[in-house]
């Protein structure tokens, strides 16, 4: 089912948005690319361009560190072509997510969580016993490990945080239905 070639997509988003973020700290006019619920209308492109930029250097390091190893796992798995669908569909419905569930209007949202945890839904079907590590230190297969991070992630929809909660959400909930439809199109998933 996946590619034939070595992983390559992977890579280049990770460094993409390496050097997108190198580039927002140059200049404040990123704003216009974050996604603000208050001008969505007026700048749709926030939906796609907010899921390149990140919040510091913590908010990239950590989602390109788990983009490094479930997206690489996962191109693998579905080929390029799929791989980057998933990221794109996830990160959009993601941004949905937040703009149904954003704490103000005008508070921005930024990062590619969304489109990373549309990555984990699909793992979760296509791999359900895939061991991750959680903190580094518990071990759980996906199709535990997605669900608590989901009930994370509903939990903190009621509580104040700087966390874009229902962007994972979104996302994850994307990932899930096109791990769902692979796989009813695919009987014999090769990992």
């Amino acid at each position: 089912m996946g590619d034939q070639y070595p992983v390559k997509l992977t890579y280049l988003l990770i460094a993409l948005m390496v050097v997108i973020f190198l580039a927002q700290n140059t200049t404040n006019k990123w704003v216009y690319f974050a996604l603000i619920p208050a001008f969505i209308a007026k700048y749709p492109w926030m939906l796609l361009t907010s899921i390149f930029l990140h919040n510091g250097w913590n908010h990239l390091l950590i989602n390109m560190f788990v983009l490094f190893l479930f997206g690489n796992y996962l191109e693998r798995m579905l080929g390029s072509r799929r791989f980057i669908i998933v990221f794109i569909l996830a990160g959009l419905i993601g941004n949905f997510g937040y703009l149904f569930t954003a704490p103000t209007p005008t508070t921005p949202a930024l990062g590619a969580s969304g489109a990373i945890y549309g990555i984990m839904g699909v793992l979760a079907v296509l791999d359900p016993f895939l061991i991750v590590y959680i903190g580094f230190v518990v071990p759980l297969p996906m199709i535990l490990a997605v669900p608590a991070y989901a009930l994370i992630d509903l939990v903190g929809l009621f509580t104040p945080s700087n966390i874009g909660h229902g962007a994972h959400l979104g996302g994850l909930v994307l990932g899930i239905a096109y791990g769902f439809y692979i796989r009813s199109k695919n009987k014999r998933i090769v990992y």
